[in-house]
């Protein structure tokens, strides 16, 4: 099956301007920038358009209609979405509206005027306590989210760009401020018998998703170094788990080892998306044992888990990612297509594979994606016969 990463795993990307490094190997912020989407254009500019569709209905209807007060809907959709400013901006405005047209039309009297007025004014009140006090949750939520990626930074430790026979890059792209912080993971060892590495993704979000990556990375990066093999790893990451999640609670990642000489790939798939290996012309999903459960679902399975050992020849490339890319859909619903492309064009550099790839996936979906995604690529570096 061809697939992007050919076209990914196989363009080094050119005329654009690539991630944003935050520390010179792992997190990438969005790789385009995030204009102010359509809808919160509409918003902006949807009070001020009410107000004049009131005005143009009171003075085409006439005095006897009453609809000045249905100015106040102004600074109520205000307040949705615009700041304290705006919201008092047209605030200022329902009621200059409100004065003029009474004025001009010599609606209902001094009586009904000031009760016009005062509903207009009393909305708009309201809406200016609304809208602070929505401006100071959101503020308070950023301050979270901040603290969450940062402790997921710390978390996710620069990656080498070389290990033994292979070279390594990987890529997080951080979701849209609106959507909580994920618990994405990844992390890479040298150990005496290869290389190996972790990738994966904790259920839920927040704080505690970021907790349960630390445990997954903690025992991975201290059994990585001496654990026979890779189903080793996975049963002391499981009683690690064991300690603090749920029935409910688990986590999917795919556990890898290359081999000294960089000959073979053993891997160990716990409920993960199927990694990508990219040989010659082809790229494929490497199947793996379809029994395998997640991480910290363990107590449910009726038998032990099962790795795949997979070729890997020099100039190999095998992409291991996270559900936020699989996942990733445009407008129309269309799932991202990470194993589809028309042709195959060898590209030795992992760094320009993912560049690209990172940019496809954002140009896909067509704004800032709304799950993290990592993704982690490892290719064979050893000169072809």
């Amino acid at each position: 099956m061809a697939g992007p990463l050919n076209r990914t795993l196989g363009h080094r990307r050119t005329g654009a301007a690539g991630p944003v490094r935050r520390d010179g190997l792992r997190l990438t912020a969005g790789l385009e920038p995030v204009s102010r989407s359509r809808s919160q254009l509409v918003l902006d500019v949807l009070p001020f358009l009410i107000m004049a569709a009131v005005a143009v209905a009171a003075v085409v209807a006439g005095p006897d209609a009453g609809l000045l007060p249905l100015l106040s809907l102004g600074p109520a959709f205000a307040a949705v979405s615009s700041g304290l400013g705006k919201t008092t901006v047209v605030g200022v405005v329902a009621l200059a509206l409100c004065a003029v047209l009474a004025w001009s039309q010599d609606i209902g009297g001094v009586a009904q005027n000031s009760l016009d007025f005062a509903t207009v004014a009393g909305v708009t009140a309201a809406a200016v306590i609304a809208s602070t006090v929505r401006q100071r949750r959101e503020s308070e939520l950023a301050e979270i989210r901040a603290i969450a990626e940062m402790a997921q930074r710390v978390l996710l430790g620069p990656v080498p760009p070389k290990l033994g026979p292979v070279r390594l890059a990987v890529r997080y792209t951080s979701a849209a401020s609106r959507a909580r912080i994920g618990g994405d993971l990844y992390e890479v060892v040298a150990a005496s018998c290869g290389v190996r590495l972790i990738i994966g993704d904790v259920q839920g979000k927040g704080l505690s998703a970021v907790k349960t990556a630390a445990t997954v990375l903690g025992t991975f990066r201290e059994a990585a170094y001496e654990a026979v093999n890779l189903e080793t790893i996975a049963d002391r990451i499981e009683i690690s788990l064991a300690r603090e999640l749920t029935d409910e609670q688990f986590v999917t990642a795919v556990l890898a080892q290359v081999s000294a000489d960089g000959a073979k790939i053993e891997l160990l798939n716990c409920g993960h998306p199927a990694p990508l290996l990219a040989s010659g012309s082809a790229v494929q999903y490497v199947k793996t044992a379809d029994r395998n459960l997640p991480l910290g679902l363990a107590q449910l399975a009726d038998e032990h888990r099962s790795q795949t050992t997979v070729p890997f020849g020099p100039g190999d490339q095998m992409l291991f990612y996270t559900d936020g890319v699989s996942e990733a859909r445009n407008k129309a619903g269309t799932f991202f297509p990470l194993a589809l492309s028309d042709s195959q064009h060898d590209d030795a550099d992992p760094d320009g594979i993912l560049d690209r790839l990172s940019s496809d996936l954002v140009r896909h979906v067509g704004h800032a994606l709304d799950d993290d995604a990592a993704m982690l690529l490892v290719r064979y570096d050893a000169a072809r016969p």
